[in-house]
């Protein structure tokens, strides 16, 4: 699936009128993994600033235990801090790393800005070593942008 011909499906959830914020986030998220073989699992993260957590609010996968994130902790909560995009290519490889599933090889975390301001992220683990590329990451901050625009 090309992210090209995602765009216009994304725009349509986003745009709906008759589904609440929550409901288009896991939309969106539905979509992700069930078009892009390699996301095997996607959720958005958003951050409650006071606690420094991070709050899991929808996902598509299986269930996680990880629906509070501390700042710093994990790739996630490393994101929450940095406001940098965030791809790891082995997690194995990764000393502060959060195993959500013996079976995913690789993450990635696209930070999400709203009015300049790091307020949560796309996560999306994988099952295939290696798979993310530039394009995901260009694709996955159109995302964001996207969502940034229907969150208040």
């Amino acid at each position: 699936m090309s992210f090209k011909n995602l765009k216009p499906e994304i725009s349509v959830i986003v745009a709906s009128n008759h589904l609440s914020t929550d409901q288009k986030l896991t939309k969106v998220c539905e979509l992700l993994q069930e078009k892009v073989s390699y996301y095997t699992w996607v959720g958005f993260y958003f951050a409650n600033k006071a606690e420094k957590t991070l709050h899991l609010k929808a996902f598509a996968g299986d269930p996680t235990e990880h629906t509070v994130i501390p700042f710093g902790k994990g790739i996630c909560g490393q994101v929450a801090v940095s406001n940098t995009n965030f791809v790891v290519p082995d997690v194995k490889a990764q000393d502060n790393y959060i195993a959500c599933s013996i079976t995913v090889k690789a993450e990635i975390v696209i930070p999400l800005f709203k009015d300049g301001k790091n307020i949560g992220q796309i996560d999306i683990d994988s099952n295939t070593a290696n798979p993310f590329t530039e394009a995901d990451e260009r694709f996955l901050e159109w995302v964001n942008e996207e969502v940034a625009g229907i969150l208040s």
